[in-house]
C-alpha cells in the first residue's frame, strides 16, 4: 500500500483519496512518466469501449483491474502469469505509477494498462458486465471514525464493481486493519450482489493460490498484524 497524506478536514465525495506525488522522481521515472505512461494511459474522457478486452492489443481473453496498487509488486506479478488476461492498475499515485513503469520496462510487459486518477471514475466508464476480477491490496483504511466516508469500500463502489463484474467474477479484499476488514464484511453482506466465499477459517486467514505478497504486506507482518484475505463472487 502507498502511503498517502491528505487534509484530514477537506469534504471531498470521491472514493480515491490520496497524495499525487510524495519523494522527488529520479531521472529515469521522469522519463517513464512522460515518455512510456501516456501510451498506457487509459482515456476515461474519450469514448466509452464497447468491449474491455478491446482496450488491448492483442484483445485480451479477460480483463482484471488492481486498485490502488502501491508499488506495483502484485500487480506486475499476476500481468506475468496470466499474459492472455488484460490488467488495468489504478493508482493516482504518482510514484507508484513509476514503480510499475519501470517494472513493466524491465520486464517487456505488454498486457498492463495504466489510469492515474479516481477509480470511481474508471469503473463509472468501463463497460457493464466487462472484469472478471477487481483486487483491492491493503488499501488506506482511514481508520478514524470521522473518514470512513473516505474508504474505497461503500455502498455506492460496491454497486458500481457489481456493474462492472461479470457474474461468477470476483472481488478480492486484502487488509491487516481489523476494523476495515469488518466494515467490508459488513458492507458487500447487505449487499445482494455478492457472496462470501469462505468456508473454513484458514479461507481469509490464509493467502489464496498464487498470491504475490507485497511489500506492505511483509511490512505488516514484521509489525506483528495479521491479514486477512477476503473474496466474494458476484452472483
Amino acid at each position: 500500500m502507498s502511503e498517502r497524506k491528505s487534509d484530514p478536514d477537506r469534504d471531498d465525495e470521491r472514493a480515491f483519496f490520496g497524495r499525487r506525488k510524495g519523494h522527488k522522481l529520479r531521472q529515469h521515472q521522469a522519463e517513464l512518466i512522460g515518455q512510456l505512461l501516456p501510451h498506457l494511459s487509459l482515456d476515461i474522457e474519450g469514448e466509452k469501449p464497447a468491449n474491455a478486452n478491446e482496450i488491448f492489443d492483442p484483445a485480451a481473453d479477460d480483463v482484471r483491474l488492481e486498485i490502488g496498487f502501491g508499488g506495483g509488486e502484485h500487480l506486475a506479478a499476476e500481468a506475468q502469469n496470466f499474459a492472455a488476461t488484460g490488467f488495468i492498475g489504478c493508482e493516482p499515485y504518482v510514484n507508484g505509477m513509476a514503480k510499475i513503469l519501470a517494472q513493466i520496462e524491465a520486464a517487456n510487459i505488454g498486457n498492463i494498462r495504466l489510469f492515474a486518477g479516481d477509480a470511481a471514475e474508471l469503473l463509472a466508464w468501463l463497460p457493464q458486465a466487462s472484469l472478471s476480477r477487481i483486487d483491492l491490496i491493503h488499501p488506506d483504511p482511514w481508520p478514524k471514525r470521522r473518514h470512513w466516508k473516505r474508504r474505497f469500500v461503500q455502498d455506492r463502489t460496491i454497486a458500481a464493481m457489481a456493474r462492472v463484474l461479470k457474474a461468477g467474477g470476483e472481488f478480492r479484499f486484502v487488509c491487516d486493519i481489523d476494523d476495515y476488514c469488518g466494515w467490508t464484511l459488513s458492507h458487500l453482506a447487505r449487499s445482494q450482489d455478492f457472496v462470501w466465499l469462505a468456508e473454513r477459517a484458514d479461507d481469509f486467514r490464509l493467502p489464496w493460490a498464487g498470491y504475490t505478497m507485497t511489500r506492505y504486506g511483509r511490512k505488516a507482518t514484521r509489525e506483528g498484524r495479521k491479514t486477512t484475505y477476503l473474496r466474494f463472487r458476484r452472483r
